[in-house]
């Protein structure tokens, strides 16, 4: 099968968020098990020189409704050697910013274009086109209304993965995303919880009932992890290897972080959270509740950036505990992977999440995970003290500083029992969220989606 994976970043060329890893792992996962993969992005700064030393280029013209702009196509190597196509013009593209520029709705429309004219201007064409979130929704309406015209597109089904539902577009007068949850053959989000809580007015955004229109087309898939990336028995940012059977080994990595971070030795846990600032990800809580971690020995690092009010807070929380708080505001992955292996426990208590990698990097890397009951955090974390035998970590489900507390403390009482918290460690590093599962479903959908174009698909 003949897939086109479009994407507004993908990791390592452009990252600003999970997206870029999804971009570039489950591509990678498709191609290893059979099939013809390709990805396209635009070209941002972070890519250029990728571009320019690239040997394979092509000019194409995009036809606008104020007149044809021409476009210079680079082929690069992305993750596991998968190509990637880089879409760059004059205009539009070539800048710093992935996301947040005034023009964006104008960048990302015209970035659309750009993968039509791509897809019916040469001899490779796509059984599938992978659309992702509202940057290039526009394509699902493009291939229905486009298709009657050009045989190349009638020959193409499109698959539109939903990562996050609240962000629909900077202008509330356009949105794509709406078009294509509509339009698109399938639909799938990044996790079945999240697939079932946003046909709720909760989660749903006001889309609910779009969304239950789809029935049986509206899938969850639990976002993968690339395992050969995220590896903490080769991962070199790490001061000290370890894997499962030499656990032990990655006590050092805490010291290690303790040390970088200039905080003392300390008998309580190491908690990390490395995250976007904002409420979303359910900072406020830890904020409220950090006087009883305080207290309970516990030490807060903090990795991320965002907005401006918890920066602040988080800041003058550092002044007035030394040595039970730390934040390093920036985008810094290595020092990433550094607060998964050096931490016992990982905070992830979101408003909602429509899936997270953060809690399964953390079982990855022996971080035992605390999130709130939502999205993929549901699917991933299984609680402690509902399931003692096969718990991988600590869930609550009232979003309050008080349930928070709760969870909070039943982890610190566990941490206590050094058997206990081994047990947990160990269960988190053993499961496998890779995306050996989530492809075999993707591809199914993928299968789908071709059917409900009415198009035989070579399975």
């Amino acid at each position: 099968m003949k897939i086109l994976f479009a994407v507004a970043e993908v990791d390592p060329l452009a990252k600003v968020g999970g997206l870029a890893d999804v971009a570039a792992s489950l591509p990678q996962r498709l191609h290893e098990i059979g099939h013809d993969v390709r990805v396209v992005a635009p070209c941002h700064a972070s890519a250029l020189a990728a571009f320019k030393a690239s040997a394979k280029h092509r000019k194409l013209t995009v036809q606008l409704p104020g007149g044809p702009q021409e476009i210079d196509v680079a082929t690069v190597e992305g993750s596991g050697g998968l190509p990637v196509d880089l879409v760059l013009d004059r205009h539009f593209f070539g800048r710093e910013n992935v996301y947040g520029e005034a023009d964006d709705l104008l960048r990302y429309q015209f970035f659309c274009r750009a993968i039509v004219e791509l897809i019916t201007a040469r001899d490779w064409a796509p059984d599938i086109l992978h659309i992702n979130d509202w940057h290039t929704a526009p394509l699902a309406y493009a291939l229905r209304n486009l298709a009657w015209g050009n045989p190349i597109l009638r020959g193409v089904a499109s698959v539109f993965t939903i990562h996050n539902l609240r962000y629909r577009g900077p202008d509330d007068f356009n949105d794509y995303l709406s078009q294509a949850i509509y339009y698109a053959d399938m639909v799938t989000t990044v996790s079945p919880t999240y697939a079932r809580e946003i046909l709720t007015p909760e989660f749903g955004e006001g889309l609910e009932q779009l969304l239950a229109l789809r029935g049986p087309s509206l899938r969850g898939i639990l976002n993968g992890l690339n395992y050969d990336v995220f590896n903490p028995r080769t991962d070199p940012a790490l001061h000290r290897t370890y894997d499962l059977a030499s656990l032990e080994q990655r006590q050092s990595n805490r010291t290690a972080l303790r040390r970088e971070l200039e905080l003392p030795d300390s008998a309580g846990p190491v908690v990390a959270m490395v995250t976007r600032l904002a409420e979303q990800k359910g900072v406020d809580l830890v904020l409220q509740s950090l006087p009883a971690m305080l207290a309970a020995g516990a030490q807060l690092v903090v990795l991320g950036e965002g907005d401006s009010w918890l920066e602040e807070e988080l800041r003058r929380l550092e002044v007035a505990h030394p040595n039970g708080v730390r934040l390093t505001r920036r985008f810094d992955e290595p020092l990433a992977r550094r607060f998964y292996a050096g931490s016992d426990l990982f905070l992830m208590p979101s408003r909602y999440e429509p899936c997270g990698l953060g809690q399964i990097i953390a079982m990855r890397y022996g971080s035992v995970p605390l999130g709130r009951r939502t999205g993929g955090l549901n699917d991933t974390i299984v609680d402690f003290d509902e399931h003692p035998e096969t718990a991988t970590g600590f869930l609550f489900d009232e979003f309050s500083s008080f349930a928070f507390q709760g969870a909070f403390e039943r982890a610190v009482r566990t941490f206590r029992q050094p058997a206990a918290w081994a047990h947990l460690q160990q269960n988190g590093m053993s499961r496998d969220y890779s995306w050996r599962a989530s492809a075999t479903h993707y591809v199914e959908t993928y299968i789908a989606a071709l059917r409900a174009r009415g198009i035989v698909p070579l399975e």
